[in-house]
């Protein structure tokens, strides 16, 4: 990830992304199971669906972990639901998120181009206390999550080829 100077109130994004040896079918069967992806994730520990799984509009909570940050949950709202393609949430208040995140899957010949995507804000998030406490370093603060999220997200993918390969 390159420098660009982006605030919180720029919603930044980051993308990931890889090929799988798998139809979309396999792949989406993964991605759409959120309760999965703590087993895939460093900061991400657990999610607890509190509606009907998948559907848009279904909300979970995710409990997450961080070494600065320590621990704290988060709700979120299933915001794009179109099987094998789409997959995206919406943390906090979908009209104002603290993120979204989205995995997109392509056929690619006999397997999937997996992408994993994610924007930061605009609604107010914990990095924002740190921002609050630290403004002149807000643009430091937001490139350090980014890279934090894009080492994150490539975790994933590179986890989800491997079980969606095996």
């Amino acid at each position: 990830m390159e420098w660009t100077g982006a605030r919180y109130a720029d919603t930044p994004c980051v993308e990931v992304e890889t090929r799988v040896d798998a139809p979309p079918e396999r792949v989406w069967a993964l991605v759409s199971d959120v309760e999965q992806m703590p087993s895939m994730s460093t900061e991400l520990q657990r999610v607890e669906w509190l509606d009907e799984p998948g559907a848009v509009g279904s909300r979970f909570v995710g409990y997450s972990r961080h070494q600065a940050i320590g621990e704290w949950s988060s709700p979120s709202q299933v915001i794009e639901c179109d099987e094998p393609r789409v997959f995206a949430w919406a943390v906090g208040d979908p009209a104002e998120p603290a993120a979204v995140w989205r995995f997109t899957l392509e056929p690619d010949g006999d397997g999937t181009r997996l992408r994993q995507w994610m924007q930061m804000g605009p609604g107010r998030s914990g990095l924002s206390l740190a921002i609050d406490r630290m403004p002149e370093k807000e643009q430091k603060i937001v490139y350090g999550r980014m890279r934090e999220f894009e080492a994150n997200m490539a975790a994933t993918l590179a986890a989800i080829k491997e079980r969606v390969s095996a």
